[in-house]
């Protein structure tokens, strides 16, 4: 099958898949996330086709939205093999998938390939500025969470299992993950676009906490 019958194949199927998600992870986060990686490998000289077919598939199995304690892409796997995609491509989108995941501040997420670096930076990239506020809390209201609450400190998660355990106020979520990103980008690309969206966080919090105190 031609390679780009598989991505429209693909695309359509992780459509259907993300069509009605409230979370933050609908389709057009996995679009946006595809065309950041298409933008960014473009420059940086990855493999243009394993690095959209990894974008498009890496929240398949992703366990905020399967719940999943599995770490292996089982759903992934099964799309590629269906498609008959060649197994040594496939491997290569699979782990590409398996390297995407941020899983706490105190945990290295070190990537194996160019596609790796430039899907995890644009995943990366979709957390942070506007959009990454806007999904930020609908995630938060998708889990009920409250938006803030000033007894409830951040948390330095150096384990994986009590960092996806947590029912933290939203607000913790951009010490504990959004504002660290800008300095764990892995591609020079990455690493320009970040600037803009971290500072865009940085305001907002600013005017979130002189809000909160009445000061403005």
């Amino acid at each position: 099958m031609e390679s780009l019958i598989i991505i429209q194949k693909t695309a359509d199927f992780i459509a259907g898949e993300f069509a009605s998600d409230g979370g933050g992870h609908d389709w057009f986060h996995v679009d946006r996330v595809r065309r950041l990686a298409l933008r960014i490998g473009g420059i940086e000289g990855s493999d243009l086709f394993v690095t959209e077919m990894a974008a498009l598939l890496h929240d398949l199995d992703d366990y905020k939205i399967t719940g999943s304690e599995s770490h292996i892409p089982v759903k992934a796997k099964k799309w590629l093999d269906s498609l008959d995609v060649e197994p040594e491509t496939a491997n290569h989108i699979l782990q590409v998938i398996e390297e995407v995941s941020y899983k706490g501040a105190g945990i290295d997420t070190p990537v194996s390939s160019p596609e790796s670096a430039v899907v995890q930076d644009a995943d990366r990239l979709d957390a942070i500025g506007a959009i990454g506020i806007a999904r930020t809390f609908a995630y938060g209201g998708h889990k009920k969470r409250l938006i803030y609450d000033p007894d409830i400190a951040p948390v330095i998660y150096d384990d994986f299992q009590l960092y996806k355990s947590s029912t933290a106020p939203t607000i913790n979520h951009f010490y504990e993950k959004l504002l660290l990103l800008k300095d764990r980008m892995n591609t020079k690309t990455a690493k320009i676009m970040a600037e803009r969206r971290h500072l865009f966080l940085e305001n907002y919090l600013q005017q979130f906490f002189d809000e909160w105190e009445a000061n403005t």
